[in-house]
């Protein structure tokens, strides 16, 4: 399996982060099943974060024809109040360093990111995986109607209200399209999708080099409908 992490102006850093060594580790651990690199819609460059100022440096441009796994992450900002309009620097008219989470996610309905990632939802060789506001990226881009999905707690009303099935679950498997909600569960993400495309030995090995036991039930459109809860 190949990754191809997205990486865009304003990502979250540990949205990158966390599956990327997850799965480098995987790929250590399995001789070499897995590969991962960072890219970016406009090719190589260094793609600046929302939190700081911190850069990561995308390797190549998406490839939505490579068979794997592509994978969204979040932005870093502000989360502000329900109406809340961005700030601007004084006298420049530029926005803040310190956007609002939404503006930045926003932002990527302008470049050529939706594109890349439709073509890859429609790859039958491709899995899209997003990891907290990565899920709202796809979504706000038109390509999660219908489709089960989760993200940060905070986003799950927007989530629903761009016609998806928002559950309130750390990981969400839908088939092709598996999502992670609050930040953290970027490592969650990335043990999953190990244990699912290469195996549970190769994730649990990976699991007990980082210290770090998975929570919650992955949930899948399985099984029968609860009912009196």
């Amino acid at each position: 399996m190949h990754a191809q992490i997205v990486l865009f102006d304003g990502f979250d850093p540990l949205d990158v982060i966390a599956p990327y060594e997850v799965l480098y580790a995987g790929g250590t651990a399995s001789g070499g099943a897995v590969s991962v690199e960072l890219v970016s819609a406009e090719g190589p460059r260094a793609v600046v974060s929302g939190t700081g100022g911190l850069a990561l440096q995308a390797a190549a441009a998406l490839d939505p024809g490579r068979a794997g796994l592509v994978l969204v992450p979040g932005a870093s900002g502000r989360v502000g109040e329900p109406g809340e309009t961005p700030d601007l620097e004084a006298g420049t008219g530029q926005q803040k360093q310190d956007d609002l989470v939404p503006v930045l996610l926003g932002r990527t309905l302008n470049t050529e990111l939706p594109a890349l990632l439709r073509a890859a939802m429609h790859n039958p060789q491709v899995t899209v995986g997003a990891v907290c506001g990565g899920s709202l990226v796809l979504a706000m881009a038109g390509l999660l109607e219908g489709r089960h999905a989760t993200t940060h707690h905070m986003g799950l009303d927007m989530l629903d209200a761009t016609g998806v099935h928002a559950v309130h679950a750390r990981v969400v498997d839908d088939g092709d399209l598996v999502t992670g909600a609050g930040v953290t569960s970027g490592l969650d993400l990335g043990l999953y999708l190990l244990e699912r495309e290469v195996g549970p030995r190769i994730a649990h090995a990976v699991e007990e080099l980082f210290a770090h036991e998975r929570r919650g039930t992955v949930w899948r459109r399985e099984g029968p409908v609860p009912s009196g809860l």
